[in-house]
């Protein structure tokens, strides 16, 4: 959970927003592929009780080529959403060859064996939809939010751009200069231009594969030839390293027979070991200046390593992202802006290019301010001192902690109950493509409540020390 960002649109990096369109619709032809019979076995649930109340409903299954199927109906509004999940992130791009996953993310909307440059796009704003895509951590995706009526449609698209990229060279040298182009624009010449959420990770980070950057270096993004995006197609967006989630207004058998009727034929491809992607233990403080020669103002981000993923520590320290950076109503807020007047802002979360649950591998939980010339750093690292203190030696009351747990519950039905669906689409996928059990997203709420004021001081005191602490200072060199 955490704040918008400027940089960030809704879920992730400003890499593709396509507008709404209420066009004529535009019918396409589906290509028939072979029929295929699903292996319908849904993964059971997680022995973990869920919460009486609200529930999503989820059916899970998975294709004979590997395909992960999500399926979860909702006739609230007659809209649907596809959403295509591919394990393929920053983390375990190739080396040598920093920013590819970003880059072929871009490719993706190039054209496909039957649609043109341009045509999927100009498809779904035809039939009055939006779309967008990303690049995680963790995994690439697409998705679009269609009338519901237009359904299969777009699993007919999806299912083409999976089968059969347009992987040509004069693609591939066009979007090449277009991800050059985002770096100069976002990063390069931008004041606070990959502050933090570039910055932070380079810094607090050893391990290459969650230390290098992402967004990519001109060099590498120059280097990147015809033969690789051949084969980083083939073997990384393959179905048997994806998930598709279907979210909205449709009937499940319906929904499945198009799902066999476009994906099932698609061969799968043999995966590459996972990389590691584990991080040591920080046993002392870092502290990095970077000079930026368009900022008018200085700024600090901090950045602590989170606990593993769905341990008891995790849940713990998602609570205490509510009670100390989210929200005016937060300690670090009040502290800072209401109280000091050192900024007008404090922002931050648990993964700055997504939300506390759509990542896998090793994360940061991270808060950023720009603040006054006559502030020093020191003391806005004194008043995160004192506040994460202040809770670690006097203790978290239950009153706080049901508090937290209240903020983070509302945070997380606002997720799942967006008009487009994308919130419930994301969770979805995230937790089939991580955990292979979409069913998880109905036994959060009670992860929660298992939290106790003392579990959440003996997170506070492994994983909020100083030693486990990386700063970054903005030296800002131009004229205010």
């Amino acid at each position: 959970m955490k704040s918008t960002r400027l940089l960030q649109l809704g879920w992730g990096l400003p890499l593709l927003l396509l507008g709404l369109s209420a066009c004529s619709p535009k019918t396409s032809t589906a290509i028939t592929a072979p029929a295929g019979a699903a292996t319908t076995a849904p993964v059971p649930a997680e022995a973990v009780p869920a919460v009486a109340g609200f529930q999503v409903p989820v059916e899970y299954y998975t294709l004979p080529n590997g395909l992960k199927v999500v399926l979860s109906p909702d006739h609230t509004a007659p809209t649907a959403t596809v959403a295509a999940y591919y394990n393929i992130g920053f983390r375990n791009e190739p080396k040598d060859r920093t920013g590819f996953a970003h880059l072929f993310e871009h490719l993706m909307f190039q054209g496909s064996q039957n649609l043109g440059k341009m045509e999927f796009i100009q498809l779904i704003q035809k039939n009055g939809g939006v779309l967008n895509g990303s690049t995680r951590f963790d995994f690439t995706n697409y998705f679009e939010v269609v009338p519901s009526h237009k359904l299969e449609t777009m699993l007919w698209a999806e299912a083409d751009r999976m089968r059969g990229l347009a992987i040509t060279q004069a693609n591939l040298t066009n979007q090449q200069g277009v991800v050059k182009n985002e770096v100069r624009v976002n990063v390069l010449n931008a004041p606070y231009g990959g502050f933090p959420w570039l910055d932070m990770p380079q810094k607090a980070n050893k391990n290459w594969n969650n230390a290098h950057n992402f967004y990519g270096d001109l060099k590498d993004l120059d280097a990147a030839t015809l033969e690789d995006a051949q084969a980083f197609f083939k073997t990384y967006y393959a179905p048997n390293n994806a998930v598709l989630a279907v979210v909205g207004d449709f009937e499940p058998a319906e929904a499945k027979a198009w799902v066999t009727k476009y994906f099932a034929a698609i061969p799968s491809s043999p995966q590459p070991p996972k990389p590691d992607l584990t991080e040591p233990r920080q046993e002392q403080e870092q502290r990095f200046t970077k000079d930026d020669k368009l900022a008018t103002k200085p700024a600090l981000a901090f950045a602590y390593h989170m606990p593993e993923r769905n341990s008891p520590e995790y849940y713990a320290l998602i609570l205490l992202d509510q009670i100390l950076l989210q929200g005016k109503d937060s300690r670090l807020y009040q502290a800072m802006v209401q109280k000091r007047g050192y900024s007008d802002n404090v922002s931050g979360g648990i993964n700055y290019l997504g939300n506390a649950f759509n990542y896998a591998g090793p994360m940061l939980w991270m808060g950023d301010l720009t603040y006054d010339q006559n502030v020093k750093a020191d003391s806005v690292v004194s008043i995160l001192d004192q506040e994460i203190n202040r809770l670690g030696k006097g203790g978290v009351s239950q009153a706080t902690l049901d508090l937290a747990v209240v903020k983070l519950r509302s945070s997380l039905y606002d997720q799942l109950s967006g008009s487009d669906n994308f919130g419930r689409a994301d969770m979805l996928a995230a937790f089939a493509l991580f955990d292979n059990n979409p069913g998880r997203i109905n036994t959060l709420e009670a992860e929660f409540k298992k939290v106790t004021p003392a579990l959440m001081q003996k997170t506070i005191q492994e994983y909020l020390r100083p030693t486990n602490r990386t700063l970054l200072i903005v030296n800002p060199m131009a004229k205010s």
